[in-house]
């Protein structure tokens, strides 16, 4: 396997990234040539500049959302208040121990149809 290839898709997603924001840093550090240009900023590159960064830093902060998102475990009461995560925690005990309780009731009837 070739060094330069990368098996995992969060860490290809994360140079992509990576990439964006070298690039990021290009587009800011020709804006800022501009302005301190002693004739002034010409402002077609200013126009061709900023819509470019905007337009990366938008989609940087997207895939680090979206890789973070996805990195997360699974959360499925991460909007909802206090009170439902805990009413839902205690349902599930709740039913482990009904559980536990039906499966000793299953070994004593097997229990007692062995016996006769």
């Amino acid at each position: 396997m070739d060094t330069n290839d990368v098996p995992n898709a969060s860490l290809q997603l994360l140079h992509q990234v990576e990439k964006r924001i070298v690039r990021v840093l290009e587009l800011a550090g020709g804006v800022m040539e501009e302005l301190a240009n002693g004739t002034g900023p010409r402002m077609e590159v200013l126009n061709n500049y900023c819509p470019e960064f905007m337009q990366s830093i938008k989609e940087i902060q997207m895939m680090l959302w979206q890789e973070i998102k996805s990195a997360c475990d699974y959360r499925p009461f991460e909007k909802c208040d206090y009170n439902s995560r805990i009413s839902n925690e205690m349902c599930c005990k709740k039913l482990g121990m009904i559980i536990g309780r039906l499966d000793g009731m299953k070994q004593t009837i097997e229990e007692y149809n062995k016996a006769n």
